[in-house]
């Protein structure tokens, strides 16, 4: 291996450096149970449609502010009050909310019960801020995304694999599917692989007419088990859930249209695999999203073929029974290589006003090779790619239709930085609303975009929450968070540093540092180092952002005398769609050696004990850990491995197959990387940890590569938590606690 080309730009960004001498020592309690370093927030925003005020939830009651001022007008709703009735039963803890289109009526939602990692079911209330008075929508049982009618006069919702409508006049369901069975068809919402992978949930959509319901049905009758046991009663239960692995089958997904007022189930808008995507030969395989365009026949239906390398967005009009190809229309296509990303906005625009409107679409794609803004016609023509560079969009938080203004936040300054702008829909007049400092900016909208609400941080100050008008004008500062900033400084939570380095094949890298006090990258003490990975396609971990729980568990071991490292290697997001596509089919090998070239490069810094270098991650992270520690046996002392994939025929189609492509054809890809054929090389102290109720990255992965450790005679340490799944947590706090008071001690004897 060629000597390592060093580049260590230790740039003091925005503040960030050594911080004054902490009074106050970290504790794992701190950070788990006793909720030391929670940031305030402001939260559950809502504009209203007058674009002047904004609510938010607390749990009292739902409050309403005065964009212009920042103050509060009024109460619209309280749940409990000290004058009610003895008789009058309280209301659970409100958990979120949304308006009627006329604001009106207020639906809530209460006692969520999770079903899988990102969705469960609620109980769901109705208030009439008229009237003042909460109606429970049913009492029927829980329900899952119950939803207002745009009209504010329906609403529809899934329970038990089936989609209802009810009219809330009566409050009477009405049943639009009846086949509804677990395990076998779903309707109105989403298997687990999608909600996990496609991270869509919802699988209705009203109509914006109110007439008519798109729904999406997934029909996993050959979709194979998975079975979990749960632990607790005197005889286990056995969990079975569908859980399509890479190369297996998956849910047949048909798109459907209800029509409440003929109450008529159209033909399938799509069904099976009888349309073919962008190149004519891939049939598609995926749905990942679908909307209604402003016209409130004109359906958007977006399709991907399996690779998910070609992907479609089709225009079905649903205003007649008779669908046929002639009502289809393809308004957008792309193809790739590699694989195309699922637009992360992807919304539908009138500009002008009579004769002249015209719909568009805004999408953002990689097909320059990054992330940009682009406009199409409904005719499927290109309108305008509205930005460019060699910097990514993050996201477009604000579409000011009337002005023709988008509001975007991008990585323009630096990959580990996020600015707000503000640009024409032509492309031009771009202006930046943020100060030109580094940091973190995201933005709500009011209706309209005249006002936003903005949320500022860097690696050394915690959320800071203000109030703007369009020009970027502060308005108030709403949350500031100056106790936590405090806290901060006392604990000596500030100290961290942003750099680079460069491996032996001239890539450079972006990492960050967390550093004991009163470090001096000069002197001649020697330091043990940890290195955190993720390393995942298109994750992103060095962020000059705040940190949360792991940020202060780093701050504890800088404390104890730990420097604690993490760096972005070849395959992470925030530089482009080749540095993150270059480990495409090749899963693992790219990852593995930047982490032992960032190991080589610290063990040639004169700060570092090359003899005492580990490195850690969760789930792929906990892959990349493991893997660099085996193949890294001679610069790793030790590993931890939390809820980690060891081989990837294990892992949900979706994603492995969008990376990997079809096992059947890359096999190697698939293998040659996986830890399992590397157990015979371990040297290093190795903790291996995984919850038997992970429903993501299954507790077989750990049990196979603990039968090839013991049969290789291997000495390691291994740590179950019975039930728990892939975030090993519960409410109280204590099960994480008990966790990363396991890695500290691990650490503190093996590193």
């Amino acid at each position: 291996m060629k000597k390592l080309l060093v580049l260590m730009a230790f740039a003091l960004m925005g503040g960030i450096g050594v911080a004054d001498a902490q009074t106050k020592n970290i504790t794992l309690e701190d950070i788990w149970t006793k909720g030391t370093f929670r940031a305030k927030g402001v939260y559950g925003i809502r504009s209203m449609a007058d674009g002047e005020h904004y609510c938010t939830m607390s749990r009292t009651g739902i409050a309403k502010y005065s964009y212009a001022t920042g103050e509060k007008v009024a109460d619209v709703c309280i749940f409990n009050t000290p004058q009610m009735s003895k008789k009058a039963k309280p209301l659970p803890p409100m958990e979120g909310y949304e308006f009627s289109q006329d604001e009106q009526k207020i639906l809530l939602s209460s006692g969520f019960e999770p079903l899988y990692r990102h969705s469960g079911v609620s109980d769901y209330y109705l208030y009439d801020v008229k009237e003042k008075s909460f109606t429970k929508i049913s009492n029927s049982g829980k329900q899952r995304l119950t939803t207002l009618s745009p009209d504010g006069t329906k609403v529809a919702f899934v329970r038990d694999n089936n989609l209802y409508w009810m009219d809330l006049s009566t409050l009477e369901e009405h049943a639009i599917t009846t086949d509804g069975k677990v395990n076998e068809v779903i309707n109105g919402t989403t298997d687990w692989v999608y909600e996990e992978e496609f991270a869509i949930t919802k699988g209705f959509e009203w109509s914006p007419d109110s007439k008519k319901i798109a729904y999406m049905r997934f029909d996993e009758s050959k979709v194979k088990e998975y079975n979990m046991q749960m632990w607790g009663s005197l005889y286990p239960e056995d969990y079975k859930y569908k859980y399509p692995k890479a190369g297996e089958d998956n849910s047949k997904v048909s798109l459907h249209v209800y029509n409440i007022e003929t109450k008529g189930q159209f033909t399938p808008v799509l069904d099976g695999r009888s349309t073919t995507v962008a190149d004519g030969k891939s049939q598609w395989e995926y749905i990942p999203r679908f909307q209604w365009t402003n016209t409130p026949d004109v359906l958007a239906v977006m399709v991907m073929n399996r690779l998910q390398n070609t992907m479609e967005i089709l225009a079905v009009n649903t205003s007649n029974n008779g669908l046929n190809s002639n009502t289809i229309s393809k308004l957008y296509a792309e193809q790739c290589d590699t694989y195309v990303e699922v637009p992360d906005t992807w919304q539908f625009i009138t500009v002008g006003k009579g004769k002249k409107a015209k719909e568009q679409m805004l999408i953002t794609s990689e097909k320059d090779g990054y992330r940009h803004i682009y406009l199409y016609g409904m005719d499927g023509k290109l309108v305008k790619q509205v930005t460019s560079g060699e910097w990514e969009v993050c996201d477009v938080p604000g579409i000011d239709v009337k002005n023709q203004r988008l509001y975007y936040t991008s990585r323009e300054d630096g990959a580990i930085n996020k600015s707000l702008f503000v640009i024409g829909f032509d492309g031009k007049k771009k202006e930046r609303l943020n100060p030109p400092c580094t940091g973190t900016y995201s933005a709500t909208f009011s209706q309209g975009c005249k006002y936003y609400i903005q949320t500022w941080s860097h690696a050394a100050h915690a959320p800071v929450y203000t109030l703007h008008d369009a020009k970027g004008k502060l308005v108030k500062t709403l949350q500031d968070n100056a106790e936590l900033e405090q806290k901060m400084k006392d604990y000596g939570a500030q100290n961290k540093e942003f750099g680079t380095f460069k491996t032996s094949g001239g890539t450079e890298l972006n990492c960050y540092f967390i550093l004991p006090q009163g470090f001096d990258h000069n002197q001649s003490k020697q330091y043990p180092v940890l290195i955190y990975v993720y390393g995942g396609p298109g994750n992103q971990q060095v962020s000059n952002s705040y940190g949360y729980s792991d940020y202060y568990w780093y701050h504890m071991l800088a404390e104890k005398g730990y420097v604690v490292m993490c760096f972005d290697g070849r395959g992470t997001g925030g530089r482009g769609a080749q540095f993150k596509r270059q480990t495409y089919k090749d899963l693992g090998r790219m990852e593995c050696e930047d982490a032992i070239e960032a190991a080589r490069w610290l063990g040639q810094q004169s700060w570092v004990d090359k003899d005492r270098i580990g490195i850690w991650g969760w789930s792929f992270g906990g892959y990349l850990s493991t893997l660099s520690l085996l193949k890294g046996n001679d610069v790793f002392k030790a590993a931890i491995a939390v809820a980690p994939v060891m081989n990837w025929r294990y892992y949900d189609n979706i994603y492995t197959e969008r990376f990997l492509g079809l096992p059947q054809d890359n096999a190697k890809g698939y293998d040659e990387n996986s830890p399992l054929n590397f157990a015979d090389q371990l040297k290093g102290n190795y903790l291996l940890i995984h919850g038997t109720g992970d429903d993501n990255v299954h507790f077989q992965n750990s049990a196979e590569m603990v039968e090839k450790l013991e049969n290789a005679g291997k000495q390691f340490e291994f740590r179950i938590y019975p039930n728990k799944n892939h975030s090993i947590y519960d409410a109280t706090g204590n099960t994480r606690l008990n966790l990363y008071q396991l890695m500290t001690d691990f650490l503190m004897r093996n590193l």
